[in-house]
């Protein structure tokens, strides 16, 4: 990637009066923004425009400006079909059978249809391919085309979560033909049949521009939508105030006065999927004694977590997953309880508490949240060392272990969202018995064959009424045996222009910005 040089733009932050107290560190357009034009401001640089290709969610977000799957989320990450109309799955949950929408091509002008499915999903399940998501789709057995506007996919095994599956961004489709002329590089030649299309990507911008033979009639209602990668929180929000951006995230929640004090901007406030939650290794001691375990969820007052840490920006995780997760089903909490901690303490052997590590990513907030859990668990006897890492370090030293015995791993201060919107994606990676990194996530090293049982009883059926049975019974079993520290769900929060309308960011942290509109 090249790196553009930054442009002054203090003088004009002055001359619109904002707020002197934050300094500008982003790269930003000579002018304001035109008045049919949306520029959202972000954290961080965007890592590729190839659906399957990424993993992070601000990339991910970027995609849907060009891309569609057969199915997507609405702002409350309720499924809806989008390049399919209609789907049936067989009793055996192996078979699913899609209606496609007629009438809609790909920006180069490539028809959308069956054969196009075939082409996106089995490039993307294909091993070779070496595709960062390939795992989404590591259960198809091959796409059948029945007719242009019919396409049937067969599974290698039951799998009742498809559908929630192939709407994560990942199964977004691109066109055929550009796969075939772009190979590797369709991560910077992105073509899709999205609201927008693509214009440029460099070191900190994406550009876009409003597709003009867009298949839904009314829309966009914006002519393009710019991304600006502003690392600096007090810039993106002078960048807003400054009407250079009509959107902005993350909004830090110390930050949210500030921003509330803006008479031309507002805060939107969202519950996420996003749960919190410290991982114990439950194949080393002290952390293979559930009352350990138990101890320490007493020992968290998780009021305060979310008060200190998110500044009350941030709610309840009564379950292994948060509420607004398809099948979520309710816990009765683990008490704030400092006594009854030191008993199970005591009981386990630890009538002194015991030296333990917490590992997590370097960015404030995770660090904030260690000190956090540092200072309560020391009530209980427990001294934490908490080590803060760069999260490449982090990564490696947590996949790159091949035998769950030979991890070092002793806690981690962690976060997940399903971006599937259903709960396979919200415990199987996390608390599956043959999920140990660095197959999958499961960084507790939780093993439990009533839980396993559950969670593949789940997904073998399409059954929405039998899938829910068997997670509230693996919940149930997961609460009880507690591998992880339940902390909290945080919300979403972002800032956005009062001109703006129809932009949302959804429960897992993602944007959807096809009916935005400007006044």
């Amino acid at each position: 990637m090249t790196h553009s040089p930054s442009l002054p733009r203090r003088s004009l932050i002055a001359a619109l009066g904002v707020t002197a107290a934050l300094p500008w560190l982003g790269h930003v357009t000579p002018a304001l923004a035109a008045a049919n034009d949306l520029t959202v401001g972000v954290p961080d640089n965007l890592t590729g425009l190839d659906p399957a290709d990424v993993n992070d969610t601000l990339s991910q977000s970027a995609c849907r400006l060009i891309f569609q799957g057969l199915y997507g989320f609405d702002p409350d990450m309720k499924l809806v079909p989008v390049l399919a109309e209609s789907y049936e799955a067989d009793e055996t949950a192996k078979v699913f059978t899609f209606k496609l929408r007629q009438g809609v091509t790909f920006h180069d002008g490539t028809p959308f249809n069956a054969e196009a499915v075939k082409v996106n999903f089995e490039r993307v399940a294909n091993p070779d391919n070496r595709l960062k998501r390939q795992s989404l789709l590591a259960m198809l057995d091959r796409v059948e085309v029945v007719d242009p506007q019919t396409a049937r996919v067969h599974l290698k095994e039951p799998f009742g979560a498809f559908v929630n599956t192939i709407a994560h961004p990942a199964g977004m489709m691109l066109s055929p033909k550009a796969i075939a002329q772009f190979g590797k590089e369709i991560n910077r030649n992105p073509v899709g049949t999205g609201p927008f299309t693509f214009v440029s990507w460099n070191a900190d911008t994406l550009r876009t521009k409003k597709n003009e033979k867009y298949w839904r009639q009314g829309l966009p209602k914006v002519q393009s939508v710019t991304f600006r990668s502003v690392p600096e929180n007090g810039a993106r929000i002078a960048m807003l105030q400054a009407g250079e951006a009509q959107f902005i995230y993350p909004l830090p929640t110390e930050m949210a006065p500030v921003v509330q004090r803006s008479p031309n901007v507002e805060i939107v406030d969202k519950p996420s999927i996003i749960a919190r939650y410290v991982s114990m290794n439950c194949m080393q001691k002290p952390f293979n004694d559930v009352r350990v375990r138990q101890a320490l969820n007493h020992a968290v007052n998780k009021e305060a977590y979310a008060k200190i840490v998110y500044n009350g920006f941030a709610g309840p995780l009564d379950a292994p997953i948060p509420p607004k997760l398809g099948f979520y089903s309710k816990q009765d909490p683990y008490p704030y309880d400092v006594a009854k901690a030191k008993k199970l303490l005591a009981e386990a052997g630890y009538p002194n508490g015991f030296e333990t590590e917490m590992w997590a990513n370097n960015n404030t907030l995770s660090q904030r949240g260690m000190q956090f859990m540092q200072q309560q668990l020391a009530a209980v006897g427990v001294k934490v060392t908490v080590l803060p890492m760069e999260s490449g370090v982090l990564n490696d030293r947590i996949w790159s272990v091949q035998k769950p015995e030979d991890a070092q791993l002793k806690m981690y201060y962690g976060g997940w969202s399903s971006s599937t919107g259903d709960a396979d994606w919200g415990l199987r990676p996390l608390l599956w018995g043959q999920g140990f990194p660095p197959k999958l996530y499961n960084t507790a090293y939780y093993s439990n064959p009533e839980v396993d049982k559950a969670l593949e009883a789940a997904i073998a059926t399409a059954d929405p009424a039998k899938r829910e049975e068997f997670y509230k019974q693996a919940q149930a079993l997961i609460w009880k045996d507690a591998p992880w520290i339940f902390l909290g769900v945080e919300n979403v929060l972002s800032a956005q222009s009062k001109r703006l309308s129809g932009m949302y960011r959804i429960p897992d942290g993602g944007l959807l910005i096809e009916e935005a509109a400007l006044s």
